[in-house]
């Protein structure tokens, strides 16, 4: 009787059958149409991925599977060892065919020719050709020996590639996105169940079939041609798709499926290290993130106070999560449930791209500020023309609505723009530093400005937008305007 042993190795995701002696037919057809295959070298059927089906075979088979005792890289570097070993034969080989190709062109030693017509030139000729056949027989030796050790070298890359880091952080991703998948399935059968539990008469049901997509019905395609030529009735056909979205909800498959990837993730989360307890600050945001990742469906989170959220999606919950459509814990449940389904809360993502380390607030002025903020400029210009023939000349604050500062300020060259200023109240501007682009000071807030009627010697203009609210400037206005005063006095003094 043949006896069978089954293993699972979570590392490749790959279930083997060992068998103590030849299948019967029977059972070696049946293992074959599985995907089973036979690798010779190892003695075992191994099947390129776990499945239901692959699983219920092996235990029936080998009445429980066991975990695999040789590790991925252990397999790799006796994979390696054996095709380094028929690299050394291919390599001996070659050795062998240049040996003998050297022995057989003696005669033509020194460029003696093959004298035609004479006794010796069949012999001559049948000795050349052997010489060129152990040439190229060498040549091909060594060609198939430094493959199978580029073979050799490309199986433990691999194995080290497999158990990489970033290689498992990337086959967790794709793990999320088939659990979402699977997901999505029951959360659409879920809300199909939800709509044929309105639809009950026949007009419903024609109506429905005929006008909404079958994949939101869960039907058949053809289901609504069937019913409308007399082949099913409305009955029938509500009752088919309310079968069929049951099993998806129900069935053990997708069940199974989604069970298998989550103990697949748990794996490749304890190679990477503890999944780490998020201590931030907990919002509903980063709750709806980790449902929505782990395949909730439209998932909604409320602060119900006293450190309490709750979850809501319009249909169940995934399994893992919840038993049922809502879900209500308190900061450190939330904070445990994350840590338990190994979610880690991202980090913010830095804007790339414009250049600046940070964004600053735009702030919209209140008109008191603004014509300080504007005296401000308008003396530092004056300093500014000191010892010049040019006079400074004065601007004004520039009201208007925003919907105006919108329409102009689109492009470089509109009249309308928005500027960093520093704590000193200067305009931040980029400049050389040697061989180094440097701003002029650290920006502190962003505010609007117009060129509207600009000239030589005068500042912008702070635009205040009358129709939206107006923040303070956390700039010292009253110390700048004082010092500016002063500059401007000593200025028209001398």
């Amino acid at each position: 009787m043949t006896r069978f042993t089954a293993t699972y190795s979570p590392e490749d995701n790959k279930l083997r059958l060992y068998a103590s002696a030849r299948l019967d037919a029977e059972t070696y057809d049946r293992v074959k149409e599985a995907g089973f295959k036979w690798a010779p070298k190892q003695e075992l059927f191994v099947a390129p991925k776990w499945t239901p089906q692959r699983e219920d075979l092996a235990l029936e088979l080998a009445g429980e599977i066991e975990a695999e005792e040789m590790t991925l890289a252990e397999r790799a570097a006796l994979k390696a060892e054996r095709l380094e070993g028929l690299s050394y034969k291919r390599h001996a080989q070659a050795n062998a065919f240049a040996r003998r190709a050297d022995e057989l062109s003696q005669p033509f030693y020194m460029g003696q020719p093959i004298l035609v017509g004479h006794h010796s030139e069949r012999s001559a000729r049948r000795t050349q050709e052997r010489m060129h056949s152990a040439s190229t027989g060498a040549v091909k030796a060594e060609q198939a020996a430094t493959y199978w050790l580029d073979r050799a070298s490309s199986v433990e890359h691999f194995a080290s590639m497999k158990n990489n880091p970033r290689t498992r952080a990337n086959r967790i991703k794709t793990l999320l996105a088939g659990l979402r998948d699977l997901q999505r399935g029951i959360n659409r059968a879920h809300a199909a169940l939800a709509i044929w539990e309105k639809l009950t008469t026949d007009e419903q049901i024609r109506h429905a079939l005929g006008n909404t997509d079958s994949r939101t019905l869960w039907s058949n395609y053809d289901l609504y041609y069937k019913v409308d030529r007399g082949e099913v009735t409305p009955a029938d056909a509500r009752q088919s798709c309310i079968e069929g979205a049951s099993l998806a909800v129900n069935g053990p498959n997708r069940r199974r499926w989604i069970e298998h990837i989550l103990h697949r993730l748990a794996f490749e989360r304890s190679m990477l290290g503890d999944v780490p307890r998020y201590d931030g600050e907990l919002t509903q945001v980063i709750i709806q993130a980790f449902a929505r990742e782990h395949g909730a469906e439209s998932p909604k989170c409320a602060a119900m106070g006293a450190g309490r959220f709750r979850l809501e999606s319009p249909v169940p919950l995934p399994a893992h999560i919840a038993s049922d459509a809502s879900l209500e814990l308190s900061e450190d449940g939330w904070r445990d449930l994350m840590q338990a389904c190994g979610y880690t809360v991202p980090e913010k993502k830095v804007r790339q791209g414009s250049g600046k380390p940070n964004t600053v607030p735009l702030i919209n002025l209140s008109r008191e500020q603004a014509e300080q903020l504007q005296r401000i400029w308008n003396l530092r210009m004056v300093a500014a023309c000191k010892g010049k023939q040019a006079k400074a000349k004065p601007a004004e604050v520039y009201p208007t609505t925003q919907a105006t500062y919108s329409a102009n300020s689109k492009g470089d060259y509109d009249v309308f723009n928005t500027i960093e200023i520093a704590a000193d109240g200067r305009r931040v501007r980029m400049g050389w530093q040697g061989n180094e682009r440097v701003r002029s000071g650290d920006p502190i807030a962003r505010i609007r400005v117009s060129a509207i009627g600009r000239e030589f010697h005068q500042p912008d203009s702070v635009v205040v937008i009358t129709d939206k609210p107006s923040k303070p400037l956390p700039i010292d206005l009253d110390g700048l305007e004082t010092e500016a005063r002063n500059a401007a006095t000593e200025e028209a003094a001398a």
